[in-house]
């Protein structure tokens, strides 16, 4: 057997004839095994549902308790007999509960690794490597102009502005599940312990970090208050609400985007963004590149990104790899 025969592309995503279960699927399915809860990822409809204990918790928040009628939830580096293979998960570091979905049988590996980082996020367990045969990559920032920064510095950037600009409104475009809570938790970590306030549409999300173990401190809702109280203060938003009449509401506001893609001066044009913050929740160029060798893979597969550029380095280094080119997949949390 090959790796390679483990998995195949199907409605979306990928299909384990020998398991009967599909990963990550663009549509609901009977059986689906999903590596984290973008909806790009997990789609609510599915039979059977099963995750990481975080992803399952995130998904039933997300999208309702009844959006699958069974839920099987797994811990890391717990072995789980599906059909006639072995499915272990194992972290990504892309969010809180994100996991690469390692399946084997016949004495191969095929490691699919959903979105990850490898920068460490004190929201979630970082990435690990697992060596494989055949390895799933994503290639969001699969371009080498794409190498981001430390966080900790774009973090102080932030901060500086909002010390030289203390009548403004920062308002931070922050995707709901994960880049949120992110942003929370490295100003905590930078010291800054003021409340933070938040559009309505974080909230229930960042409530369940917090029943997930994450402290994210003094969080305000920033769509319950008055305009007056938010004059000077972090407000975390969607990016979309800050050219909504939401944002009509914020004194004097400071658009603030945080994204891999603020490397791109169009982009950060495009979004509005007056201070633009280069954090991202995917691996950028380096270290795409490097977790490749590090898996030892024969051969790679690459999905949603910059493919075409990411296949050709595999290929001078000796590595098999092909595009997957599956459709449905979106820049959330970039």
């Amino acid at each position: 057997m090959k790796a390679s025969d483990l998995i195949t592309p199907r409605d979306g995503g990928l299909w384990c004839e020998a398991g009967r279960f599909h990963i990550d699927p663009g549509r609901a399915v009977d059986k689906a095994i999903v590596t984290h809860a973008h909806g790009d990822h997990c789609r609510p409809g599915s039979h059977a549902l099963l995750a990481s204990h975080e992803t399952a918790f995130i998904a039933r928040t997300r999208y309702g308790q009844s959006a699958f009628k069974q839920v099987q939830e797994l811990g890391y580096h717990e072995p789980v007999k599906v059909g006639d293979v072995t499915v272990t998960l194992v972290p990504a570091g892309h969010v809180l509960g994100s996991s690469q979905v390692v399946i084997e049988a016949g004495g191969v590996r095929a490691v699919i690794s959903g979105d990850y980082k490898r920068r460490a996020d004190p929201t979630c367990r970082p990435f690990e490597v697992v060596e494989c045969d055949l390895f799933v990559t994503e290639a969001t920032f699969g371009l080498p102009v794409f190498t981001h920064p430390p966080v900790e510095g774009e973090i102080q950037r932030l901060l500086a502005s909002v010390e030289r600009n203390p009548e403004r409104t920062h308002a931070v475009g922050a995707y709901a599940l994960g880049k949120a809570q992110r942003l929370i938790a490295e100003l905590r970590r930078a010291g800054y312990d003021r409340p933070i306030w938040m559009h309505g549409g974080l909230v229930g999300l960042c409530n369940a970090y917090r029943e997930l173990g994450v402290p994210l401190g003094a969080l305000k809702n920033a769509t319950a208050s008055k305009s007056k109280d938010l004059r000077g203060k972090i407000v975390l938003a969607p990016p979309g609400a800050l050219n909504d009449r939401w944002a009509r509401r914020l004194p004097d506001m400071l658009p603030v985007a945080a994204s891999g893609w603020m490397r791109v001066r169009q982009r950060a044009k495009q979004r509005g963004a007056e201070l633009a913050l280069v954090i991202s929740d995917h691996a950028d160029w380096p270290e795409l590149c490097q977790t490749i060798k590090d898996t030892q893979a024969e051969e790679v597969w690459v999905t949603h990104g910059s493919e075409d550029g990411l296949i050709h380095w595999c290929q001078t280094e000796g590595i098999r790899a092909q595009a997957l080119r599956l459709v449905g997949r979106s820049e959330e949390a970039e």
